[in-house]
């Protein structure tokens, strides 16, 4: 460490009046009482960076900066009123002004000519993001508990910089990497990996199994491995939210944990909302929760954010690089880049080889790739789908047959990507006549994380990008989406005897507003249900989808017995995973190609099988390990 600020501070010249050198993350930030300095560093900074290869930034110390008041007003005064500034939040500790806006292009200016004049009017760095199309009580939250804590962010990724640059903290005698499944081998569920070196230990997401009870001890990953100590874990990769690869990370904050989530800021706001919601559900079952807000909060406290294809050091030994997975709003790859050039690894988790209608398809070009961790969770033979046009057709027969028969549709959908893909097909549907003109109520998470993907447009892909960012376009903000808040509005609709459309959480009918709607539609050979993701082994979808016709909804004790006489049908096109073929396209275009892939997060035989099919293929080694087995890959 001391040795990289040497060689920063060399370059600096000496009237920069530089007050404090510290580290955010990987990132070195220089603080200066020279205003011109901090205005027009003259080359110099590009000179570092092009010396020491990281990001260096030159901020003003905090004394240079006008007053909070009047750096607002004079902000104001730049800003043109189409930008449509909806509040402006100052960071003190590290001299930074956030604005939101409407429209951020319009503050920004052209070529940044309006940054550059707030910089230079006001001496503080700003920073512009999209106001939420859609109010979002939890990026509410969140920046507020950033607020709250920016001298402990400070501090905490100082640290975090001094953990990178201080050099080795453990003996190095053999180079080599190791990946122990602590969940999601051989099973869809709880997944959590560690990877290993001599001096780093990562962690790579770190989950809950979806189907299971959060009292079964076999919804969470195996924590108590021998492999895995707490307090030796460098960091946390989580490659996106949905509760089997994020749910229990608070859990760990609870026991003790004080290092950094590396991911996506999308990802860190979805994956709060989904944790808070499994404070909710353990709180109905009469149980206590597991962790509290307090663990979630230390959670966002402790994440890093990056974008996609943004390099950074996490340990002395580890740079990592996050993809675009195409699987759901800022899904990610991680590639690690290990050692100086020892191995590249790239865990895909979840990974969508198709472009949606929501999202881009999947990166597939690398600089440097030896082993790939990848998903099997559609990996069989049999596990060839539709196309998403084709999916598309079936399902709005399905519901056009539901409508013209007097009947109601319910879509159990996962709160967070397969949610949105639908909607923006059916408010698509609706406006080209396609579909008949019902109410298409929306209840559960789905309508805090829709508000969510408002604020990331620049998350999906280009066409619906496009659309977000204009307001009469965005088909999210459609008036055909009814917001379902009670119970007392839930009943109503149920209640109701004209036709419309439901769409609730869980998508696998474990939990959530679904499961009431499904109590009360099923019995009603109208109505249809129509599944459009994954359901789990032991899962109430599971079973539905296996022909099962009588369900009890209660317990053994009391039971509740439901007689299924609507109609059940899967549309598969739809899903955030990809399919057998995909997966095959995937590797075959892969570059550089892998000497190694290791296949996990799917059940046992589709691991099995996909793995064997790949070997045979592409004559590379291939493994589907069980959990708890560890990997020697270098």
């Amino acid at each position: 460490m001391t040795k990289i600020i040497d060689e920063v501070l060399k370059h600096i010249p000496s009237n920069a009046k530089v007050s404090d050198v510290v580290f955010e993350g990987a990132n070195i930030v220089i603080y200066t009482k020279n205003k011109d300095f901090f205005l027009d560093s003259n080359g110099t900074i590009k000179e570092i960076v092009n010396d020491i290869k990281k990001r260096v930034e030159v901020r003003p110390d905090p004394s240079l900066c006008m007053g909070v008041e009047d750096a607002e007003k004079k902000i104001r005064e730049i800003l043109p009123e189409e930008a449509q500034i909806s509040n402006v939040t100052f960071d003190h500790q590290r001299a930074r002004v956030i604005i939101e806006a409407e429209k951020p292009g319009l503050a920004i200016g052209k070529q940044g000519d309006l940054l550059k004049e707030i910089r230079k009017k006001t001496m503080w760095v700003p920073l512009i993001k999209r106001t939420p199309a859609l109010k979002s009580k939890i990026i509410e939250n969140i920046r507020q508990v950033l607020y709250e804590n920016n001298d402990f962010r400070r501090k905490f990724l100082n640290k975090i910089g001094h953990r990178i640059y201080d050099g080795w903290k453990r003996e190095k005698r053999h180079e080599w990497i190791r990946v122990t499944f602590l969940g999601g081998a051989r099973q869809v569920g709880k997944s959590c990996l560690l990877l290993q070196t001599p001096e780093s230990n990562i962690l790579m997401d770190c989950g809950i199994h979806p189907a299971r009870s959060l009292n079964d001890p076999s919804a969470y990953p195996y924590l108590d491995a021998p492999e895995f100590k707490l307090n030796e874990v460098d960091a946390i990769i989580l490659s996106h939210a949905h509760i089997d690869h994020c749910g229990l990370i608070p859990y760990l904050y609870k026991m003790g944990y004080e290092g950094p989530v590396y991911t996506t800021a999308p990802t860190r706001d979805i994956a709060a909302l989904l944790c808070l919601d499994t404070i909710s559900i353990a709180q109905k079952e009469g149980r206590d929760p597991i962790y509290t807000t307090t663990d979630i909060k230390n959670m966002v406290k402790h994440t890093i954010c990056l974008g996609y294809e943004e390099v950074t050091d996490i340990t002395p030994d580890i740079r990592l690089t996050l993809y675009n997975a195409g699987h759901t709003l800022g899904s990610s790859m991680a590639h690690l880049h290990i050692g100086n050039g020892l191995h590249n690894l790239l865990y895909t988790s979840d990974m969508n080889y198709e472009t949606s209608n929501l999202l881009a398809t999947s990166v597939t070009s690398f600089p440097r790739l030896e082993t790939v961790i990848t998903e099997a969770t559609l990996g069989a033979k049999e596990d060839v789908q539709k196309t998403r046009g084709e999916a598309e057709e079936d399902f709005l027969k399905e519901i056009n047959d539901t409508i013209n028969n007097k009947g109601k549709v319910l879509l159990p959908v996962l709160g967070t990507g397969r949610a949105q893909e639908i909607m923006v097909i059916l408010e698509k549907a609706m406006k080209e006549k396609k579909i008949p003109d019902v109410p298409i109520y929306v209840q559960g998470m789905v309508w805090d994380i829709t508000a969510i993907h408002t604020t990331y447009p620049d998350f999906f892909n280009s066409k619906v990008r496009r659309s977000v960012f204009h307001k009469d376009e965005n088909p999210f903000l459609s008036p055909i989406f009814k917001h379902v808040s009670s119970q007392k509005e839930q009943q109503e609709v149920i209640e109701s005897g004209t036709p419309c459309i439901v769409m609730a959480t869980s998508g696998m009918l474990v939990g959530g507003a679904s499961i009431e709607y499904f109590k009360n539609l099923a019995e009603n050979a109208r109505n249809t249900l129509i599944f459009t993701c994954y359901q789990a082994e032991g899962s109430l979808g599971r079973i539905l989808q296996n022909g099962v016709k009588e369900v009890n909804m209660g317990t053994a004790e009391k039971p509740d017995m439901v007689n299924v006489k609507s109609k059940i049908c899967t549309i598969s096109g739809f899903s955030g995973h990809s399919s057998r073929n995909q997966l095959i396209a995937f590797f075959k275009h892969l570059d550089p190609r892998p000497k190694k892939i290791i296949i996990q997060h799917g059940e046992s035989s589709k691991c099995l099988d996909l793995a064997s099919s790949l070997h045979k293929l592409m004559n590379v080694e291939t493994s589907a390990p069980k959990n708890l087995e560890s990997i020697r890959i270098k």
